[in-house]
């Protein structure tokens, strides 16, 4: 029998350093995660694998989560560093069912910085704050090198009490759930890209950078018991709906028809060779609902729309079915679409 290799082109990483995939939302960064800190820090509230930890506290639920933002460029159209460090965290927050009440605020700035473009991020992280009904309650500044920090990276970590009656939790989703999205997906992405590469479009195509917590709870006083919530970030929608498939080990199945996508990011998309169900977003999310209540969530969330629903526990995968041609089957992303996209 004759011998052979298989070479594969999806960059699996094996050197022993990390790369740019290990931040991109996709395989790469579940098997650093999976591998070095869940494997280093396992315990009931981390694997839950959910947008933020949920705590039981003097009788009360927080919820609890961090996150980092090395966005490039710094200002874009729809948004800025600032804001989306605010927009991120809060929406981790809300994601566990839970009311945003606190964040902190930290900065490590490079030598140098302009002291005026330092200003309009924090006027921006306060006029956010606000918006979203949240306090900023401490905080950290650090100075690096001129050289060594890229100008300016921002770390929040949110708290908020968890809605009473609600409980959140990929483990909660079942055959029967329906899916639903809060809106159109992919502008932050190509927002972003086309300030990186010069790209013009007929309308400026604005990121859909915002914070959804009054959006969740808009669903929840409706009278839904959401079963899930997950936010549509780095990976996009394909990345959510696998890791929620992989965590509930259950069979996920969207309509690629009613994926709400502008038809400028449909059109970027088709020039770039992106998929938008890949995408990066920043003011999205989906719910997993039972089906008798998803008019009261598209009632709740104008622009809304149901994309699909949990058809089995038998097979654990996301499958998509095509306007024409077979039903095709999701998974992550293995290398990096676009880094450093927040």
């Amino acid at each position: 029998m004759t011998e052979f290799t298989l070479n594969c082109p999806i960059p699996f990483d094996n050197s022993g350093h990390i790369t740019m995939a290990h931040g991109g939302g996709g395989k790469i960064m579940n098997q650093l995660i999976q591998n070095l800190f869940q494997s280093n820090f396992s315990n009931d509230v981390m694997d839950q694998l959910h947008d933020g930890a949920i705590l039981d506290f003097s009788g009360s639920k927080l919820a609890f989560s961090t996150d980092s933002f090395v966005i490039d460029p710094l200002f874009f159209p729809g948004g800025d560093i600032g804001s989306l460090a605010v927009h991120g965290t809060v929406n981790d927050v809300a994601m566990c069912g839970a009311i945003p009440k606190y964040l902190s605020l930290s900065l490590i700035l490079e030598e140098g910085f302009p002291v005026k473009d330092l200003e309009r991020i924090i006027h921006s992280i306060k006029s956010a704050s606000e918006k979203s009904g949240i306090d900023i309650v401490t905080g950290d500044t650090k100075v690096v090198d001129k050289g060594k920090g890229d100008g300016i990276y921002i770390n929040t970590a949110g708290i908020g009490e968890v809605m009473p009656g609600v409980e959140i939790s990929p483990l909660n989703v079942s055959p029967g759930d329906a899916i639903v999205i809060s809106g159109d997906i992919g502008r932050h992405s190509i927002a972003i890209m086309a300030v990186r590469e010069g790209l013009t479009f007929e309308t400026t195509v604005e990121s859909d950078s915002m914070a959804v917590n009054h959006l969740v709870k808009s669903i929840i006083d409706s009278g839904v018991t959401p079963h899930c919530f997950r936010d549509l970030t780095r990976g996009g929608l394909a990345s959510a709906l696998v890791e929620i498939s992989q965590t509930a080990k259950i069979h996920i199945q969207i309509e690629e028809s009613t994926i709400p996508v502008l038809r400028e990011v449909r059109g970027a998309c088709e020039i770039l060779g992106f998929d938008p169900i890949y995408l990066a977003n920043e003011g999205r999310f989906i719910s997993f609902v039972k089906k008798n209540d998803v008019e009261k969530v598209l009632d709740a969330i104008p622009g809304s729309v149901k994309i699909g629903e949990v058809i089995s526990n038998e097979k654990t995968r996301v499958t998509m079915k095509q306007p024409f041609g077979p039903e095709k089957i999701i998974d992550m992303l293995s290398g990096e679409q676009l880094p450093r996209i927040c």
